[in-house]
C-alpha cells in the first residue's frame, strides 16, 4: 500500500508540474510575480534600508548656473550640532572621474572632447545645482541645517542655455579646453551622394523641429546607501544593472572590483536615468570609509529636477527629397543636441547614431546624411530617456512624411504604403547600416487603420465640428533598432529546498523580468513556474551582466536562458544515465523528464535535482550537479520592434484643449513571451509619449535657472489625460535569436510622440496650419489658430 500510493503521490506531482508548465507557458498572460508583493507594501527600494550606526548626507549645490568659485566656507557648517564633516572638492581628490564611454569621433577624425567631470565641482559652477560639496551628520535634519550654512563665494559668468544659441560665435564658453562648445562635430551618410539626390528631386519638404527637453520624474528618486568594513565597499542604489555598476564604481574610487559590492532592490523607475553612477554616490563612499559608518543620501523631489540628468532637448533641421511619383530618394537631418554641463556616460547617442538607426524607419529610404553638432550648455546633463534616440528618429521621418504628403496632393497611407519595405525585400540592408530581418509593415498599418476605423473618421470630423471643435487623425508608424548584442549571464541552480534559482545581469527597474523570464525556462526545462525565482540585483552573486536598456533584456537574456538550458540538458542526460542506469545516448528529454528511449522508464527534472541533493553520488568524471552558469555572446543583431499608432484627437479651438478621443495600435514584437506585461509596457511608453507631446516642457531663464523645478511647473500625464488603449498584434518573429522576441520597452513612446503630434497637427490643418513644435500646449495651439487667424487674407 506504502509503494503504491508512493507511485500515486509521484503521479500527482509530475501532473501538477506538467500542469504548471502548460499554464505558465510561452505566450501566456501571467500576472507579474513581484506584484502582490508590492501591492502589499512589501518591496524594498533603497530608501527603505537602514544599516546600524548610519548617518545622513545632504548635498550643497551651486545656486548659479556659471562662475568661478572664489571661495566655500565650511567653518559654521562643521561646528553646528550633530555634525561629522564637510566636504569639498580637495577631500575628494584621487578619486576617477565620472567618465562617456562611448567613443566618437568629429567628422574630420578628431576624438571628440570629453572634458574631466569630477564629483565636487572644481574651480567653476556650470549649472545650477552642481554640487560644490556635501554634510555629513547624525540626522538628515542637521546635515540639511548645515547645508545651508555652508557660504559657497561664485563670481557669476554669463550663462547659456540653447544648443543653437551656445553654437554662436561669442557665446558663454564652459569649458576652456572645448573651443565653441562643441563636445562632438558628428557626421554620418555620404554628403554629396545626399546633396545629389536633393537636387534632382522632385519636391523637398523641410520642416524645423524641436524635440523637447523633458525632466525624467522616475516614481522614486535616486538614492544610496554606502558602507565601508575596512577592506569593501557595500553600495545599495537603484541602478539599471549591479555588474556594470560595480565595474563603474570601483573604476571612479580606485579599487579593484573585488572590493566593492553593489546590491540593487526594488526601482521605482529609471528610463535610462539610473544606469550611470552620479556624484553623490562617490560622495558618500568617500565619507563612509572616512568615519566609519554608513552614510545614506536621499534625493528630494526638488534636488531631483536639476540633479537627475534630463532626457532629448534637440533642435532639428529635417529634409526629405521624393520624386515625382513620391517615392524617397534620400533623408537629411541638421541637429543641435544639447547635453547640459557635461557628458553622461551615454550622452552624445541619441542626437547622432540613434538618430541615424532610426531615422529610417519602416521605409526604403536610400540615402540618409545626419549632421549633429553635440553641445555643452549650462543647464543639466542630458542622458538617456525612454528610447533615446529612437522615438525621435522616428517622429522627425514621420512629421516629414505628412507635410509632404499635403505639399504633394498625395494621401498620407498611399505615401507610407508606397515607400514601405516589402517583405519579398527582407532580409533588407539599409542607409542606416542595419538589415532588417522580419517585418510585414504595410500589412501592419492596414490592420492598425482598419482598427482605427479610420474610413470612419469623416464622418466623426463633421459630428465635431458640429460641435465647435476640430477633429484630427495622426498615424505614427515607427521601427525602433533595440540594443546591439553583447554578453549576458544565465546561471541556473538547483536548490536543496526543491527551488531553482536563476541569475542573470540584465536589471528590473519595473519591467517585470521575473515572469517572463521564468515562463522561457519553465517551458525549456519544464520546472514548474512558480519554483523559479529570479536574482539579479547583488554583485557578488554575478558571474558578469550586461545591464537593462535599449529594449533589449528579453533578447540577451532570453538567448542566455535557451543556451545555459541547453547545458541542463546535456549535464541532465549524463546524470539520468546513470540514476536510470542506462547509456547517456540512450537519454531522450521532453517536457520535464529524461527517458530512456523506446521505455517508459525515466526521471523528471525536478526528482533528479532531489537525488542530487540527497546521497546520490555521480562518479567522478560525471557532472555533479544540474547547475550552469553559462555566459551567452548574445543575439545575433539588434531586434527592430515596430508597429502603427493611430490617435484620434478634439481640439477646442477657443481654449486650445486637446483631448484624445481615441488610441489605436498595432504592434510586431516578434514572439510575444507575456502579452499582459507586454502590454503593460506598451501603456507606459504611449502615456510618456503624449506627456512629451502635450505638457512636458522644461524651461530654463536667461541666467540659467530652472523655471520649471517643480510640479507646479512641469505638467505630467494624469490617467484623465488619456483613453483606453485599443491594442493588437501582428507579430514577424525575429530570425536573429533563438526565441524570435524583439523589444517592447520603448516602442510606445514612439508610437505615441509621432501620432499624436500628427493628430492635433492634422486638426488645425483646416486652419492653414502646417505645422507646430511641441509641447501642444493649449496656450501653443491657441497662438498657432490667432496668427493663423491674422495671417488670413481680410
Amino acid at each position: 500500500m506504502n509503494l503504491q500510493q508512493s507511485a500515486k503521490d509521484r503521479a500527482d506531482e509530475l501532473t501538477a508540474d506538467r500542469l504548471s508548465v502548460e499554464k505558465f507557458a510561452v505566450g501566456q498572460s501571467v500576472p507579474r510575480k513581484e506584484d502582490p508583493m508590492l501591492l502589499c507594501g512589501r518591496g524594498h527600494y533603497t530608501d527603505d534600508i537602514s544599516l546600524p550606526g548610519q548617518v545622513y548626507a545632504v548635498m550643497v549645490r551651486s545656486q548659479n548656473a556659471h562662475g568661478i568659485i572664489r571661495s566655500i566656507h565650511t567653518e559654521a557648517a562643521r561646528k553646528m550640532p550633530g555634525v561629522l564633516g564637510v566636504y569639498t572638492a580637495t577631500d575628494l581628490k584621487g578619486y576617477g572621474p565620472l567618465k562617456c564611454v562611448v567613443p566618437f569621433n568629429n567628422r574630420d577624425g578628431s576624438p571628440m572632447k570629453k572634458p574631466l567631470r569630477e564629483a565636487l565641482a572644481v574651480g567653476k559652477v556650470r549649472y545650477v545645482g552642481d554640487p560644490v560639496a556635501f554634510v555629513v551628520a547624525e540626522t538628515v535634519h542637521a546635515a540639511k541645517d548645515a547645508a545651508e550654512a555652508v557660504e559657497v563665494d561664485v563670481e557669476p559668468l554669463p550663462a547659456i542655455t540653447s544648443a543653437e544659441e551656445a553654437a554662436k560665435t561669442g557665446a558663454p564658453q564652459l569649458y576652456d579646453d572645448v573651443p565653441g562648445n562643441v563636445a562632438l562635430d558628428y557626421h554620418y551618410g555620404d554628403a554629396e551622394a545626399v546633396k545629389a539626390a536633393f537636387a534632382k528631386a522632385a519636391h523637398v519638404t523641410k520642416l524645423d523641429l524641436v524635440n523637447s527637453r523633458l525632466v525624467v520624474a522616475a516614481m522614486e528618486p535616486r538614492a544610496a546607501l554606502a558602507a565601508y568594513d575596512g577592506q569593501r565597499f557595500t553600495l545599495y542604489v537603484g541602478s539599471q544593472g549591479v555588474y556594470g555598476m560595480r565595474a563603474n564604481i570601483s573604476e571612479a574610487m580606485g579599487v579593484p572590483a573585488k572590493d566593492v559590492r553593489v546590491l540593487t532592490g526594488q526601482v521605482g523607475g529609471s528610463f535610462g536615468m539610473k544606469a550611470a553612477v552620479f556624484p553623490e554616490y562617490i560622495c558618500i563612499l568617500h565619507a563612509a570609509r572616512t568615519l566609519g559608518r554608513p552614510v545614506k543620501w536621499t534625493d528630494e523631489r526638488s534636488g531631483s529636477f536639476v540633479s537627475d540628468s534630463h532626457g532629448r532637448n534637440h533642435d532639428v533641421t529635417g529634409e526629405l527629397a521624393l520624386d515625382a511619383d513620391g517615392n524617397f530618394l534620400a533623408v537629411r537631418l541638421s541637429i543641435f543636441a544639447n547635453v547640459g554641463a557635461f557628458l553622461s556616460p551615454v550622452a552624445p547617442m541619441p542626437g547622432t547614431l540613434n538618430a541615424v538607426k532610426n531615422v529610417q524607419g519602416m521605409y526604403r529610404t536610400p540615402l540618409i546624411e545626419v549632421s549633429s553638432k553635440v553641445m555643452f550648455t549650462n543647464t543639466s546633463h542630458v542622458s538617456a530617456y525612454r528610447g533615446a534616440g529612437r522615438p525621435e528618429g522616428n517622429y522627425y521621418m514621420e512629421r516629414l512624411i505628412d507635410a509632404a504628403a499635403i505639399e504633394m496632393g498625395i494621401d498620407r497611407m498611399a505615401l507610407r504604403k508606397r515607400n514601405q519595405i516589402a517583405p519579398r525585400e527582407l532580409p533588407c540592408k539599409t542607409a542606416s547600416g542595419g538589415t532588417y530581418d522580419s517585418g510585414d509593415f504595410a500589412a501592419l498599418t492596414k490592420q492598425a487603420y482598419e482598427l482605427a476605423d479610420a474610413k470612419g473618421f469623416a464622418k466623426r470630423k463633421r459630428e465635431s465640428a458640429r460641435r465647435g471643435k476640430l477633429r484630427g487623425l495622426g498615424i505614427g508608424n515607427f521601427l525602433e533598432v533595440t540594443a546591439p548584442p553583447s554578453k549576458e549571464l544565465a546561471d541556473i541552480k538547483f536548490n536543496p529546498d526543491g527551488t531553482v534559482t536563476l541569475a542573470t545581469g540584465t536589471l528590473d527597474f519595473g519591467m517585470g523580468h521575473a515572469t517572463p523570464f521564468a515562463q522561457v525556462l519553465s517551458e525549456r526545462l519544464g520546472i514548474p513556474f512558480e519554483k523559479i525565482s529570479l536574482l539579479q540585483g547583488d554583485s557578488d552573486r554575478l558571474a558578469m551582466g550586461g545591464g537593462s536598456g535599449g529594449s533589449k533584456s528579453i533578447m540577451h537574456t532570453g538567448t542566455a536562458i535557451v543556451e545555459a538550458a541547453a547545458k541542463v540538458i546535456e549535464k541532465g542526460k549524463e546524470l539520468a544515465a546513470f540514476a536510470l542506469e542506462a547509456a547517456p545516448t540512450d537519454i531522450g528529454f521532453n517536457r520535464g523528464n529524461f527517458t530512456i528511449v523506446g521505455t517508459d522508464r525515466s526521471i523528471s527534472i525536478m526528482e533528479l535535482a532531489d537525488k542530487l541533493h540527497n546521497g546520490t553520488k555521480p562518479p567522478a568524471d560525471a557532472p555533479q550537479s544540474l547547475d550552469v552558469t553559462h555566459v551567452s555572446d548574445g543575439p545575433g543583431a539588434s531586434t527592430y520592434p515596430n508597429g502603427c499608432h493611430v490617435c484620434e484627437v478634439e481640439v477646442d479651438p477657443d481654449t486650445g484643449t486637446v483631448d484624445i478621443v481615441k488610441y489605436s495600435c498595432v504592434n510586431d514584437f516578434g514572439t510575444v513571451i507575456n502579452p499582459l506585461i507586454v502590454e503593460g509596457q506598451l501603456h507606459g511608453g504611449v502615456v510618456q509619449g503624449i506627456g512629451q507631446a502635450l505638457m512636458e516642457k522644461t524651461v530654463y531663464d536667461g541666467d540659467g535657472q530652472l523655471l520649471t523645478g517643480s510640479f507646479m511647473d512641469y505638467a505630467m500625464p494624469r490617467a484623465a489625460d488619456v483613453p483606453s488603449f485599443v491594442l493588437a498584434d501582428h507579430p514577424a518573429p525575429a530570425t536573429t535569436n533563438p526565441l524570435g522576441v524583439k523589444g517592447c520597452g520603448e516602442a510606445g513612446c514612439a508610437g505615441a510622440l509621432t501620432s499624436v503630434m500628427n493628430a492635433v497637427i492634422d486638426a488645425l490643418g483646416s486652419h492653414g496650419i502646417r505645422h507646430v513644435n511641441m509641447p501642444l500646449t493649449p496656450a501653443q495651439i491657441w497662438q498657432a489658430l490667432q496668427d493663423a487667424k491674422a495671417a488670413r487674407p481680410q
